[in-house]
């Protein structure tokens, strides 16, 4: 089938939308779109047999065929590669594989660390009161971190908060130099003010990179008895 150029930008904007939600049903892309589910399944169909994306069936709770599972779609490997990310992969891998072989592996984290140093620049100037709140702060890298093409979003878990990158510029290079997911963790901790822990990466294989943040511990006030 030949695609139309209004096919073409249907498809560009799912492609989007699932860049920035990680996950989503075809009905809440329709109705984000403004468009027929009937209409979205034909471009879903299209893109899975492209590869594009993958599904997965996920059960919904209430009246839906009778517990009927709802499919939901993802971005595929590829499906991200066509979001025009990784276009100088293999020059930057090799670049990093030759700093590997010259100056050893605490050359590349050296790399990495200047790498994301003017990120960290732009987003701390970009989070200018947001507060000493860690959630907050989250929020607010969040916001900056969309802005540069990380389709990020932050949230409160009952553990404390969470921050989801759904894209990832440096994903194939990352899965083979980590140094470039630790420099930007530790990033992330310094612009939030408190100690992070990655629990899922792009480059390893996850579909979002996730940032755990701990719960800040309550101070209470002990009295002393005389």
């Amino acid at each position: 089938m030949v695609e139309t150029t209004a096919d073409g930008r249907t498809r560009d904007r799912v492609t989007q939308l699932l860049l920035a939600r990680g996950t989503a049903s075809a009905a809440e892309l329709a109705e984000a779109l403004g468009l027929r589910p009937a209409a979205i399944r034909r471009h879903l169909d299209a893109m899975l047999a492209d590869g594009d994306v993958v599904a997965s069936d996920r059960p919904v709770h209430g009246q839906r065929g009778r517990g009927r599972p709802a499919r939901r779609f993802a971005l595929t490997d590829l499906g991200r590669r066509r979001c025009g990310a990784h276009a100088y992969d293999d020059l930057a891998g090799a670049a990093l594989r030759w700093i590997a072989q010259w100056g050893g592996r605490q050359a590349v984290a050296a790399f990495a660390a200047a790498q994301v140093a003017a990120l960290e620049a732009r987003c701390r100037t970009a989070m200018e009161g947001a507060g000493d709140a860690p959630l907050a702060r989250a929020q607010a890298l969040a916001e900056a971190l969309t802005a540069e093409g990380y389709a990020a979003g932050a949230s409160t878990i009952a553990s404390g908060g969470q921050l989801c990158q759904h894209h990832c510029p440096v994903a194939h290079v990352a899965a083979e130099f980590p140094q470039l997911c630790e420099a930007e963790t530790q990033v992330i901790s310094r612009l939030i003010g408190t100690h992070v822990q990655r629990l899922a990466t792009i480059a390893h294989g996850d579909g979002v990179c996730t940032t755990h943040i701990p719960a800040q511990p309550r101070h209470t006030m002990v009295r002393t008895q005389r």
